[in-house]
C-alpha cells in the first residue's frame, strides 16, 4: 500500500512539471523573517484548495517564492489534488505555439483543469496583447472552481504595466483576488546571500567608501 501511495506521488510529481523538489521543511523561515511560519504551515493544509480560493507570493527575486509554490505544489500532491506549474514565460510561448497550431482549446484544458495551476515569475517580461487575453481567459476560466498560485515581483499597483492594459488587469485582479490570500515577502535574496558566503561580495574598506564621497 505503502509502495503504491509512492508511486502515485511521483507520477503525479512528474506530471506537476515542478522545476524542482523542495520541501517547506527545506525552507529558512529563519532567514525570511517577513514570512509568518505559521501561515505558511496554514496554508499547507490545503484548505485553499479545497475551497478553490488563490494564492499570490509577491516579493522581489530570490527571496523563496517559487520554493513556497512548490513545496505547497507537493503538500498537494499527497493530498491526491491535481497539480500543474509553468512560468509565465512558458505559458505565453505554450500558448502561442498552440494558436499556431490551432490546439489553444486543449492546452487551455491543461491550465483550466488541474485542482491547483502555479504561474512563477509573474512580471519578469511584458506580455502582449494576445497573451494577456489568454491569460485572462484563464483566470476566468478558473474563478471558483480551482485555485491558482501566483508568484510576481511587481505590486498589484505595476500590473497594469505587465498587461499592457490597466483596465484588462484590474478585471485579471478582480477575480484573482476574490478569494484569496496575498504573502508579501520582503527580504535578501537567497542566491546573493550564497554568493556572499563564497566571497563574491567583498564588503568595501573605508579607503574605497571615502573614496566614493569624493
Amino acid at each position: 500500500m505503502v509502495a503504491k501511495r509512492e508511486r502515485f506521488v511521483r507520477m503525479k510529481t512528474r506530471m506537476a512539471h515542478l522545476p524542482y523538489h523542495k520541501t517547506l521543511d527545506q525552507f529558512d523561515f529563519g532567514f525570511q523573517p517577513s514570512i509568518d511560519e505559521r501561515r505558511i504551515r496554514d496554508l499547507a493544509t490545503l484548505r485553499f484548495v479545497e475551497h478553490q480560493e488563490n494564492l499570490i507570493f509577491l516579493g522581489p527575486p530570490g527571496v523563496g517564492k517559487t520554493h513556497l509554490a512548490v513545496a505547497l505544489a507537493l503538500e498537494a500532491i499527497k493530498q491526491r489534488y491535481t497539480v500543474y506549474f509553468t512560468t509565465a514565460h512558458d505559458l505565453v510561448q505554450m500558448l502561442q505555439q498552440a494558436q499556431h497550431n490551432n490546439t489553444v482549446a486543449q492546452k487551455m484544458k491543461t491550465l483550466t483543469k488541474p485542482n491547483l495551476l502555479i504561474i512563477d515569475e509573474i512580471g519578469y517580461r511584458r506580455m502582449d496583447d494576445t497573451a494577456a487575453h489568454f491569460f485572462f481567459q484563464i483566470v476566468a476560466e478558473r474563478y471558483e472552481t480551482g485555485s491558482i498560485i501566483l508568484t510576481s515581483n511587481k505590486s498589484y499597483g505595476s500590473w497594469g504595466d505587465i498587461f499592457g492594459d490597466s483596465v484588462l488587469a484590474t478585471a485579471i485582479l478582480d477575480r484573482l483576488l476574490h478569494h484569496s490570500s496575498t504573502i508579501n515577502i520582503k527580504g535578501e535574496s537567497y542566491r546573493i546571500k550564497e554568493k556572499k558566503k563564497a566571497g563574491f561580495f567583498r564588503p568595501e574598506s573605508e579607503e574605497e567608501k571615502v573614496q566614493k564621497m569624493e
